[in-house]
């Protein structure tokens, strides 16, 4: 019997992108286990994307993890053994419109978990974190052990969250362990972050932001294998150790635009290049090592190109999902925000 297959794994973020993928593939390969979907439903967790996942033996509750009543009582009731926390505030951009709510949930929220952890024995929590707190590296790659150097508040606000969960185990033993991913993409994808928002955009023939000249390096992975990597930290890793899982794929974001581009049927004059929001803070590089992670066994599988064009067609069939999250006036004001004197009319 595989240690998972009796667990009850509260999936924090679970309604999410990232998290909604994970919560599939436990149910997938482990259909004697339970999961909890544990989220507080803010703009980018939507009941519409796990729908058809909830049953007997993946349950949902809402909630938000800076609050410990409700985490505790989530635990509590639902006897849960392991805890993966996919909840953040994830966007740069909107991260310098509200920087309090990113510490708050980043921060606080992580602190929360810990202590639950502690509290109730949990087996393992695995905290997902992002390759954006090793800040900004114009040679070379990150490692587990590069100091980190977050350069916006989200970043920094993850990075915090990374340290809490460091001096919770090396204080008080907590069995935690932190994944550092790059930048994902793949179905249900709140449409914010590029590929899916020019996807969105692209499908419906409207003009698409690009910042700078487009040279800006990410490291992508598609959501398949990030996951496949959180499951991997969480059945191997050791407790107190970091774990980058990244696919060693970098492009430069006008790169990702072309594909975009071709596979949408559009050119290049739907493609609006703008001043960057981020006032020098926009990372020019991320890149970083994955080898601790491949030495539990974990290797990317996915090709970028031929899944980035698969997820174009995904947002192609799938409107029934998007269009109403993009009608939501949270969604059309941060886009009239940051791009609204750019576009003009065509928001």
């Amino acid at each position: 019997m595989h240690e998972l297959d009796n667990a009850v794994v509260m999936v924090c973020g679970g309604a999410g992108f990232i998290g909604s993928h994970f919560v599939r593939l436990l149910a997938e390969k482990y259909p004697r286990s339970k999961v909890v979907i544990f989220d507080a439903l803010t703009y980018a967790g939507n009941l519409s994307t796990i729908q058809d996942l909830l049953s007997e033996r993946v349950t949902f509750v809402q909630g938000k993890i800076q609050d410990p009543a409700t985490v505790n009582g989530a635990i509590e009731a639902n006897h849960v053994t392991h805890i993966v926390n996919f909840a953040a505030e994830s966007h740069n951009d909107r991260s310098i419109l509200d920087p309090g709510s990113f510490i708050h949930t980043d921060v606080f929220g992580v602190f929360v978990l810990c202590e639950a952890t502690n509290k109730y024995k949990i087996a393992k929590y695995v905290q997902v974190s992002t390759d954006e707190v090793y800040g900004s590296i114009d040679q070379g790659r990150f490692n587990e052990d590069s100091p980190i150097m977050p350069n916006t508040p989200y970043s920094a606000s993850k990075a915090g969250g990374d340290l809490q969960a460091r001096a919770h185990h090396i204080t008080f033993g907590t069995p935690v362990c932190v994944t550092r991913g790059g930048n994902n993409y793949g179905p249900y994808q709140y449409p914010e972050k590029l590929i899916s928002f020019f996807a969105v955009r692209l499908l419906q023939g409207k003009k698409v932001p690009l910042y700078g000249d487009g040279t800006q390096v990410r490291e992508w992975i598609h959501v398949a294998d990030h996951c496949r990597g959180i499951l991997t930290v969480l059945l191997s890793g050791v407790p107190g150790t970091v774990y980058n899982i990244g696919d060693e794929n970098e492009r430069q974001n006008k790169q990702i635009v072309r594909i975009l581009l071709e596979e949408t049927g559009q050119n290049d004059e739907l493609v609006k290049r703008i001043e960057d929001p981020r006032k020098g803070a926009h990372d020019k590089r991320y890149s970083m090592t994955s080898d601790r992670t491949r030495a539990l066994g974990w290797k990317p599988q996915e090709d970028f190109e031929t899944q980035v064009r698969n997820t174009v067609k995904w947002y192609r069939d799938n409107e029934w999902w998007w269009q109403p999250i993009i009608a939501l006036p949270v969604y059309q004001d941060f886009v009239k925000a940051f791009y609204g004197r750019y576009l003009g009319e065509d928001l």
